[in-house]
């Protein structure tokens, strides 16, 4: 899949604890945006932060935390996203929704990356290159 120009990022912020019938919401929600065809999801975990309960919760070891917070972001197009809101009215009870434009560079998988480069018959494969953070 391909995915550049103006898209949107939906950023979902939620608690490690939290759930969804005995799953972790995160896993839920990025279960739910593979079914549903988006672009990608990732999910990050905060090492300090609070909410509306205005508690903090860190990993410093003095004040351990068994409730992280943790953001799951999406990008997609508008439309894709816009779609997939009312699946987060299901399974979000307490948290924080936020819908931002913004401009992808380049998003393509390593396999199709590689399908389309130009090769000359008979030459080696161009060399790997290096994505966000981690040799290929």
């Amino acid at each position: 899949m391909k995915l550049s120009g103006p898209s949107r990022r939906l950023s979902i912020f939620i608690g490690e604890t939290d759930q969804y019938h005995h799953t972790p919401l995160y896993h839920e929600i990025v279960a739910r945006a593979k079914e549903a065809g988006l672009a990608g999801a990732s999910v990050f975990r905060g090492i300090e932060g609070y909410g509306a309960t205005s508690r903090i919760h860190t990993t410093r070891i003095l004040s351990l935390s068994e409730d992280l917070p943790l953001v799951v972001i999406i990008v997609d197009t508008a439309e894709k996203i816009e779609a997939f809101l009312p699946q987060l009215d299901e399974l979000i009870a307490e948290g924080l929704v936020i819908i931002d434009d913004v401009e992808v560079i380049k998003y393509v998988g390593r396999a199709q990356e590689q399908a389309e480069a130009p090769r000359e018959a008979g030459s080696e494969p161009a060399p790997r290159r290096h994505h966000w953070g981690r040799s290929s």
